[in-house]
């Protein structure tokens, strides 16, 4: 066997073995999380841009290919999004639904929902460049959810299930790359490090405000290496093709901010329990060293676009698709396969949300 494989196989077996150890731990502790509530842009939406007028949609094939039943969900890639991995992992659903898909109603809602929407960011001003859902829309979402909760388990039994849901945020990467860095208004508004202020500022409103509707246990998503996206490294010609350090760079610095913000909010908010999730190092390592984790692609996306991964989303149809998606990083241009979102989506896991099992 050789020196490549043998590593591979080694991450493979211990995976396996954590994974065998995290579901041994959700059977066996006293501390539950009742559901998964999630906020956030195309990284986990499953599918709630299908149910609004916008472009910023994959309700086509290739996508959802190795999805169940082969269908595109609406979800930004070959299969399962990372959320679905971790409601999965805490004993719950497999799959995290999308709260404006009228096939589900509040019985599904009631272990896990996303209000999230592709396309969108903490700025107001991003989810208008495609006319998405802002996150101020996602909070009323979840203020309608809660009130369809209790009516479906009785006040009492849904502000509990509310205390003890693990609600997700995961968004950001649009407000740098789609708005800031493309658009012409925040750029002349603010330097690169006051727009992070900025949009800090508005993630800790966000959090207060789920505090104050009964969260507890929320989880504030970092941004991952967005230099080393493959659109992103495709324009990036005088630089070789590689990860544009400006734009990793932004990422590292806000989420410093985020993080201390977590600091700061359990500080000041009692009774909270709020953790900084960050997917930057593993993602810079899967896509720096993408042979230790089974991968032979990470420059370049599966599911091409035809433009010399140009695009944002891919073609329709499977002309210009890979034949193995867990071979590759990305599955299109701006989002990873199935088999990257289940590597992060376990080691944010081991790494971090195990706090709220214990």
């Amino acid at each position: 066997m050789e020196e490549g494989q043998r590593k591979t196989t080694t991450l493979l077996l211990c995976s396996h073995i954590v994974v065998l150890l995290l579901l041994s731990l959700v059977a066996e502790t006293s501390a539950k999380v009742s559901a998964v509530i999630v906020f956030g842009d195309s990284s986990v939406d499953a599918g709630n841009n299908n149910f609004i007028p916008t472009i910023a949609r994959s309700n086509f094939q290739p996508y959802g290919r190795d999805f169940e039943g082969g269908k595109a969900t609406g979800r930004f890639c070959n299969g399962r999004i990372p959320t679905d991995f971790i409601s999965e992992s805490f004993g719950l659903k497999p799959y995290v639904p999308a709260y404006l898909d009228p096939k589900y109603n509040i019985s599904d809602f009631a272990s896990g929902v996303t209000f999230a929407s592709a396309a969108t960011g903490y700025d107001n001003a991003t989810s208008d460049v495609l006319s998405v859902i802002p996150l101020w829309k996602q909070l009323e979402y979840y203020k309608g959810y809660q009130k369809n909760l209790s009516a479906y388990l009785g006040e009492s039994k849904a502000k509990e299930t509310v205390a003890e849901a693990l609600h997700l945020m995961s968004l950001g990467t649009n407000d740098f790359l789609e708005n800031y860095y493309t658009m012409p208004g925040r750029a002349s508004q603010y330097t690169p490090q006051q727009y992070q202020i900025f949009l800090a500022g508005i993630a800790e409103n966000f959090i207060r405000s789920l505090y104050g509707l009964g969260a507890r246990k929320i989880s504030l998503g970092g941004l991952p290496p967005m230099g080393c996206l493959p659109l992103e490294r495709t324009t990036n010609i005088v630089g070789g093709n590689d990860c544009v350090a400006r734009y990793n760079n932004i990422a590292l610095e806000f989420n410093d901010k985020l993080k201390n913000l977590t600091i700061k909010l359990n500080q000041e908010l009692p009774g909270l329990k709020l953790v900084f999730s960050n997917p930057y190092y593993i993602m810079l390592n899967i896509i720096k060293r993408p042979q230790l984790y089974g991968f032979e692609s990470t420059s370049v996306a599966c599911c091409a676009t035809g433009m010399f991964e140009m695009g944002y989303a891919c073609s329709r149809g499977q002309m210009f698709s890979c034949t193995d998606a867990s071979k590759y990083v990305f599955w299109d241009s701006f989002h990873p396969t199935e088999m990257t979102n289940s590597i992060v989506a376990k080691y944010v896991v081991l790494r971090v949300l195990y706090q709220f099992l214990q």
